[in-house]
Parts: C-alpha cells; structure tokens; sequence
C-alpha cells in the first residue's frame, strides 16, 4: 500500500464505563440530525439488504445512522483540509484543530478528498455548490504542484498548507527523496476519474490532470533483456526522478523516452492488492497491456521450493491472453480464499469501491470478494473470539501505525512472526497461525490462541459493500461498546480487548469509509463515476474472463 509511515498518535485513551455510556447516548440522539437522502439516490440496483425490507421503526434507524456517520467522517475530512489549497492533511488528533493537522499530505489523500467530496454531495451532506467549490479548489492547486513532468505523476509527500513536494519530514528534518509512487499516483488517477464524469464544472480541470498522466511509465514490459520480470509485464514500486533514494534497490532507466530515472527493482506481483487499481488505469488508457494482470500471483506455486508461504495452495492451471496462470487458493474454514500479501479488507476491497468487480468478474472476484469478508468476520468473531471483526492497516492504538489483517489470508511464510514477510496478524500479540505446508514444511501454530485484536472501522464500511447486515451490526456494537466515536466520525481503531483506542483520524480512511457509503447509499456513485461505458468496454473482457479457484468447500 501507499508509505504510510511515522504516523504516531498525539493522543491515546482507555474509556471508562461512564465514557461509553455517555458517548452511546449522544450518538443515538445524533440519529434524529442525520441528513436527508438526496433525489439522485434513486437506483434501479439492488439496495443494500437493509434498505430492501418494508419500511420499519428499525430499518430506518439503521439507515439513518450510516448517514449520520458519514457526516460525521466528512467532518474529519473538512478539518484535515486546508481552506485556502484544498488539500487534506495526512491525518489530524481528535480536537480536529487546524493547528494539529499533520503538516504533510499524498497523492493518495487528496484522491480520497475529491471522491469523498462526491459522495458527500450525492448524500446529500453538502449542496452541489460547494461540492464544485471545493473540487475546483483543490484541482487548481494539485494542478500547479511540482511533478514529474514527462509522466505528470506526483510526488509521495507535499505540505498542505502550501502544495510544495516536501524536502524535508516535519519535525525529525529527515530528508525527503521525492518518489512518484505507483499505487498513490493510482489513487490519485481513480479519483481524478471519478470527478471527471460527476461534477460537470470540475470535471474539465480533473480531466486535464489525468490526461497528462503516463501510466506507462511504471509499466516493466520485459523489453529490457537486462530487467527482466514474470512474462506479460508488471508494474514498479516507482521511481526516482531526481536522485536515487534507494540505493542497490533500483536502476537508471525510462518507459517514455527522455531522460532516465531510479526505478524501483521492486514490482508489485500478487492479484490482491489494492495496486491492481494502477494497473487498471493503464488498461483502460491503452498504456499497459492486459497480460500484467495475469503477470501476477494468485498464490506461488504448491511445490516445496515456495513452501516459505503462508500454507500449501490447491488449485489448477488456466491460460488466459497467451499467459498460464495458477489459479491457486488458501483453504480457511471451510473456504478456498485467493489470498492477498497480508490479508487485509484493504487489499482485497478498496478498487471495489471504483471498480464493480464482482459484477464484471462473476467467477474470479464475484467469488473472493465475499469469502474474504466472511472469512474476516469468522475469524474475529469464531476463532479469534474478539466479539468484533474489520482487519486492515490502521494506527496503532499503542503508537504509531500498523499492518493488521488476517494471517490466514495472507501469502507470506508462516512460521516466522515479526519479520516483516507474514500475513498481516490481527492482534496486538502477533499471534502467528501456521498449519505448516503438506509434505514440505511441518505446522507450528494450527490452533493458536489470540490476544488483544485490533479492529479498523474501515474495514466494515468496506465489508458493507457485500455483507451490510453484518457490517452495520459490527460497527454499532464498536461504537456502543467502546469510547470509539466523536464528532469526526469512527476513530481509526480500537484493541478490543484492552480497550485502547487511536483516536486520531486518517485521511485515507476516512475516505474509504466515504468511498463505501457512497456506493452502499448513493446509488454506487463512486462506480458510476469511475465505470463509464468506456471503462466497461476495456477492463470488464480482460477481467471477466477468469476464473479464480476460490469457493466454499463442498
């Protein structure tokens, strides 16, 4: 995912009986203030489940309440932007003072402000005068910010308040190497997409920004002997435009022609991943083939040369654009998962909120996408015992920031805790989960017992996208049960059974948690605006074709 790092709380806070009393009571009579549906979400798509039953005293609540958090989450979002720029800061403390904004911001949270801003006009939060306003201001801005010219890509870290790329970390003095990064420019991308065909006024300023976009640029199509990658292509980390940043971890070399740059060794390799979304914009452009997408891992292979992953996949070969492909999956309670690199719903789900995958791609996500939620839910609920489930990076609710997920669900080595290569883990403990890998690797941990599991909101806002009924009743009982909610929405997580709570709000998830309830609520305004007809016609035949090897087990 986007560098998300040095990312530390100003404020941590375990509740009290009393605290979690008084917050349950103010958020029921926030219920009554919850703004009103706008005429545009009239859908001839399915509503979510509990918006389909006969009106009742309890059906309405429930919708009522996502509305209320999705004005209080826009509200965290308004005071992590600076009002003259328009760009969002990193993140903000719960005081939600100007002053304590995080003095830094990314391509990737500015994309989430603009898309939130379209959700939170489509809810009816905001009129669409504002809604333009603010688009218009921010894309002014982002559209003079320094960038790397020849591709128009961003760089990683810029100061909000000036929309200057940062030279400098804030406060330590470290030095900044400006990096134009794959997945945050992708974000970026997506958003731009998205304002482009939903607000006529901005649309024109965004789409000039995008068009100027070379996604080709972080696109490794094998035709250099010297740099060779898995056959069909695949997408760097990034690179370097100025000087090399990572030293030993790149080469000089270009995609488009002139001069050269620092690009990454690394290339992102496995299918879920919330980096697929870059390598859609380049599909749909024309500027990536559409071999990258089976370029990369479902699972590694099932032989014991790769018996370092998680577990022993099961799967068959299929072949797809000239390319053979493991179609392999993880087994976990009864389901064949197609795994993601730590198994977390942001991998797995976040260019779900642009791209309706499991309606494009029936057999390959269509199948995933709602295992992995469930197998979320499971293991917080059934094998960790948590009481709560929604695994994901977050802030650290003990300090700073961390990958959380699914142990299971992830394809790195699962013998080795704390090193780095794990399926994310989901508690505090990093209690490891490893049922060995047949005949090669012997299991260390099949049965373990968990600690103190730390659950994001944005996980179930995601999660509402293909289980509402569960996720609504997941993020009630958090808020009810926790001193976990305030006037900016959900804080960014919570260690369940300790009680510790991060109370600082991320501007990249709160944006998800935007992204989600748009789709949920407003009639899948995220989608409508990223999937044109266009779109369809050049991503949905290259992604619909497959078939994953995911399914409950008979």
């Amino acid at each position: 995912m986007a560098d998300l790092t040095d990312r530390t709380p100003k404020t941590l806070h375990t509740p009290s009986r009393r605290a979690l009393l008084v917050g349950g009571a103010a958020s029921v009579a926030a219920f009554a203030l919850a703004p009103s549906a706008s005429a545009s979400t009239t859908s001839a798509r399915q509503a979510p489940a509990f918006l389909r039953t006969a009106p009742n005293a309890v059906r309405s609540l429930e919708s009522a309440t996502v509305r209320t958090w999705a004005a209080d989450t826009w509200r965290s979002l308004v005071a992590m932007t600076n009002p003259q720029t328009g760009l969002p800061a990193d993140n903000i403390p719960e005081s939600l003072a100007p002053g304590d904004r995080s003095g830094y911001t990314s391509p990737t949270n500015i994309g989430g402000y603009l898309w939130s801003t379209i959700a939170a006009r489509e809810l009816g939060i905001i009129s669409r005068g504002e809604a333009t306003a603010r688009l218009i201001r921010t894309l002014k801005t982002l559209y003079r910010m320094e960038h790397h010219v020849p591709s128009g890509m961003y760089y990683n870290w810029y100061d909000e308040e000036t929309g200057k790329a940062l030279t400098s970390w804030p406060g330590s003095g470290d030095k900044v190497y400006a990096f134009a990064s794959s997945v945050d420019n992708g974000w970026l991308g997506a958003a731009l997409l998205v304002v482009a065909n939903s607000d006529r006024a901005a649309g024109p300023w965004a789409r000039r920004i995008f068009d100027r976009m070379r996604w080709k640029a972080f696109y490794n199509d094998n035709s250099d002997p010297a740099h060779q990658v898995r056959a069909g292509g695949l997408v760097h980390g990034g690179f370097y435009p100025y000087e090399d940043g990572r030293p030993g971890g790149t080469y000089l070399g270009t995609h488009i022609g002139g001069e050269p740059v620092w690009l990454t060794t690394h290339h992102y390799d496995t299918t879920v991943s919330e980096t697929r979304i870059t390598t859609y914009l380049g599909i749909i452009t024309g500027q990536i083939n559409p071999t990258a997408y089976y370029a990369t891992w479902r699972t590694f292979p099932d032989t014991c040369d790769w018996s370092w992953q998680e577990m022993k996949p099961v799967g068959v070969t299929r072949r797809y654009y000239g390319l053979d492909v493991y179609e392999g999956a993880y087994t976990y309670r009864g389901l064949h998962i197609v795994p993601g690199w730590g198994g977390s719903m942001f991998e797995e789900l976040m260019p779900d909120v642009f791209v309706d995958e499991a309606t494009w791609a029936p057999s390959s996500w269509g199948r995933n996408h709602p295992l992995h939620v469930r197998a979320q839910r499971e293991h917080g609920l059934v094998d960790a015992d948590y009481g709560y489930w929604g695994f994901s990076p977050s802030s650290n609710p003990a300090g700073g920031y961390r990958e959380y997920g699914v142990d299971p669900l992830g394809l790195g080595p699962g013998n080795e805790p704390g090193n780095g290569a794990n399926g994310y883990f989901s508690d505090q403990e990093m209690t490891n989960y490893d049922v060995g890998f047949d005949g090669c690797r012997a299991a260390t941990n099949p049965t373990p017992t968990y600690g103190d599991g730390v659950v994001t909101p944005h996980a179930s806002f995601l999660a509402m996208m293909h289980e509402p009924d569960q996720a609504f009743t997941n993020l009630a009982n958090i808020q009810a049960d926790f001193d976990a909610y305030d006037r900016g929405g959900f804080f960014d997580a919570v260690a369940v059974r300790s009680g510790m709570v991060a109370r600082r709000y991320l501007s990249l998830d709160q944006a998800m948690v935007m992204g989600a309830i748009g789709n949920v609520l407003g009639n899948d305004v995220i989608r409508r605006g990223f999937s044109t007809p266009a779109v369809e016609r050049a991503l949905k035949p290259v992604i619909g074709i497959e078939e994953f090897g995911a399914s409950p087990i008979a």
